[in-house]
């Protein structure tokens, strides 16, 4: 394994271990979760009780050792609502976090691509100016108000589309395109500047001039020249879909991680929002390291400097 590597994995587990210290500091100061097992009648004894069998009546710094080394082999302790064990529930809410994120992340490819390539090869029409309005419409515009609009539109006024609930393609649709296209609006925007920078290389007018047709000079010559930056931000953009799907979710009722982790903050169950937040945390961080490991391959100057630093 290269430094550049062995940096980037470093990193990523510091960063690892700096959020699982945030997470149980910032739940354990929050109130006792002991109040949340016992009746209202429960006495100071029955309390006390509680907190022997769970711990929590140690050190908040021997709890934070037992905390890790649980992370560690995976176990992530139990619902303090449900009674089942934090990996199995969000092993059941994983799978549609990661299917919403995946049609998400193909809303921001095609239509993120789509408007930059032709603003691009359209530079100064009016063309241009309207798709670059979109764009910073989609930057500026709240995910929950755009949910909000596309319920009342496509699934009252035209019914058309389901509005909650999780189903077939048809029951994706809109939070699909609600959570992919904040992301496609910002793809749209990098697709403009990065093709325009290729555009204007000397390759490029020198195919021109060979009397390549247009569309080989911009799909074969120029988009692919384009693509790196796109796919790095891509790949960037798949983690904060993953992570950050929580207000999607829950408009639209998605049985996925980020309602599972609301479900459990207004229940204050503890040991699920430490698990969800972790679980996000990592599944973020892995496709960051994977994203950077493969840029450092793509470009070797990242590994050059990485050594030289």
């Amino acid at each position: 394994m290269s430094e550049y590597a062995i940096r980037r994995v470093a990193f990523s587990l510091t960063a690892m271990l700096g959020v699982i210290t945030i997470v149980f500091v910032l739940l354990h100061v929050s109130g006792d979760p002991a109040t949340l097992l016992v009746t209202q009648d429960a006495t100071r004894q029955d309390m006390e009780r509680i907190r022997q069998a769970y711990g929590l009546d140690r050190p908040l710094a021997v709890q934070y050792g037992r905390f890790i080394a649980r992370v560690a082999r995976g176990d992530l302790g139990y619902s303090y609502r449900q009674g089942v064990p934090v990996t199995e529930l969000i092993a059941g809410h994983i799978g549609a976090t990661f299917e919403l994120a995946l049609a998400s992340l193909a809303v921001a490819i095609v239509l993120g691509v789509a408007f930059g390539t032709v603003a691009a090869v359209r530079r100064g029409s009016s063309i241009d100016a309207a798709a670059m309005a979109v764009a910073l419409l989609g930057t500026s515009m709240p995910s929950f108000w755009l949910g909000l609009l596309l319920i009342i539109v496509f699934g009252v006024k035209l019914g058309w589309l389901p509005v909650s609930g999780y189903g077939g393609l048809d029951h994706l649709i809109l939070p699909a395109f609600v959570l992919g296209g904040f992301y496609a609006a910002q793809v749209s925007r990098l697709t403009r500047t990065s093709l325009l920078e290729v555009l204007a290389q000397d390759y490029i007018r020198t195919g021109r001039a060979k009397g390549l047709r247009g569309r080989v000079v911009l799909f074969k010559h120029a988009l692919r020249n384009a693509a790196l930056p796109i796919l790095t931000v891509l790949g960037l953009s798949f983690g904060q879909m993953l992570g950050g799907a929580i207000v999607v979710e829950s408009i639209f009722a998605w049985p996925g991680m980020g309602r599972l982790a609301v479900q459990a903050v207004l229940g204050r169950d503890f040991p699920v929002v430490q698990g969800a937040a972790i679980i996000g945390a990592a599944v973020f961080l892995t496709v960051n390291l994977t994203v950077d490991l493969v840029y450092g391959w793509v470009d070797p100057r990242l590994r050059g400097a990485a050594q030289g630093a």
